[in-house]
Order: structure tokens, then C-alpha cells, then sequence
């Protein structure tokens, strides 16, 4: 039997808002479910506000198609043990990739996406600007490197393939080494 929230009075103890947090935390994204919303960093906060248990999430990006299911997913999950909630979106300061946890980039690693920030492998890609179109402008193209690891082989030799990879906000590569595609997620 699942315990219900002490909300006498409207007043949620400590141990309900930990337990709400937790909750909400164990919710998996729905487009990459070996990750939960904790390991993605988009669960904010779990607070009260006026007597009301309120949870808000920032999504990956503004216009992440997933962010209604994932509020209706974390409304669900704290119904099913007795909350009552309201899920708000906030927006600013904008998520970062910063925010995924050290579990959840060894789960994307695992899941086979490689996750913004793994340089430590030492592999790096060198992507090119275009040239000025101000043809009294003669200036080399600049350059910006990223370390980007193949999760399957763990190589430095990777190429893009694609800007866009199964979702917006990964980029599709292939390993020059093992040949396997991957999708890698891009840092913001």
C-alpha cells in the first residue's frame, strides 16, 4: 500500500516533497526512455506554492514536441501515488546540456548516443565555416572543434552525417572506425 501525502491543512511535510521530487525525477523522457527526467536535468524544482504541490520542468528546448507528454507523464506519476499537481514549465535561465548528471550521460553512452561533453576520450571533429560571401573579404574560414567519441567503439575518427539526427536535438554521425551510425546530442 502506497502511503498518502500528509496534506492536512493543504501542508505537505518534507518527506512528501522528497518523495514527489523522487517521483518525478523517476520519470523517463519519451524520446530517450533509458534516461529519466532527473538524469536529463529537466526537472527544476518541487515546491509548494499556496498550498499546491508544484513541479517545474525545463524543456530540452522550447520547442521540444515532447514537453506536454512529459508534464502529463510527471501528472500522472504523482496522481498514481496520491499527489495533486501542478506542472510548470519555466523557460529561463534555458536548459543546458550542463545539466545532464554524470548517470545519465554514462546511460545515453550505454543507450548508444553520445552525450555533449565527452571529450575526455580525446576525440575531436573539425567543422569549417563557410566562406564571407564579400568577395573583398579574403579571410580563411574559421574553425570550432567539438569532442565527439563514437559510443559504440569509442573512436576519434567520427563524421556528421546530419545536422538533425532522430530528434531535433541531436545530430546524426557515423564512426569512420566501426562504420555504425550514431546520433549524438548536441550541447546547449
Amino acid at each position: 500500500m502506497v502511503d498518502a501525502p500528509a496534506q492536512a491543512g493543504g501542508r505537505l511535510e518534507d518527506t512528501d516533497l522528497a518523495r514527489a521530487r523522487a517521483l518525478a525525477g523517476a520519470v523517463p523522457d519519451p524520446e530517450i526512455p533509458v534516461v529519466t527526467l532527473q538524469d536529463l536535468g529537466i526537472l527544476r524544482d518541487v515546491g509548494v506554492e499556496a498550498g499546491r504541490l508544484v513541479v517545474s520542468l525545463t524543456p530540452t528546448y522550447t520547442g521540444c514536441p515532447a514537453t506536454e507528454l512529459i508534464a502529463d507523464e510527471v501528472r500522472r506519476a504523482l496522481r498514481d501515488a496520491g499527489f495533486d499537481a501542478d506542472v510548470r514549465l519555466v523557460l529561463a535561465p534555458p536548459w543546458t546540456t550542463d545539466w545532464i548528471s554524470d548517470d545519465g550521460r554514462r546511460k545515453l553512452r550505454e543507450y548508444g548516443i553520445a552525450p555533449p561533453g565527452c571529450g575526455a576520450t580525446g576525440a575531436a571533429v573539425v567543422r569549417f565555416a563557410p566562406r564571407s560571401r564579400d568577395a573583398t573579404r579574403a579571410a580563411a574560414p574559421s574553425t570550432q572543434v567539438e569532442t565527439i567519441a563514437c559510443p559504440r567503439c569509442g573512436s576519434a575518427q567520427v563524421e556528421r552525417l546530419s545536422e538533425y539526427g532522430s530528434t531535433p536535438c541531436k545530430a546524426l554521425y557515423r564512426c569512420v572506425a566501426c562504420r555504425e551510425p550514431f546520433d549524438y546530442f548536441k550541447p546547449y
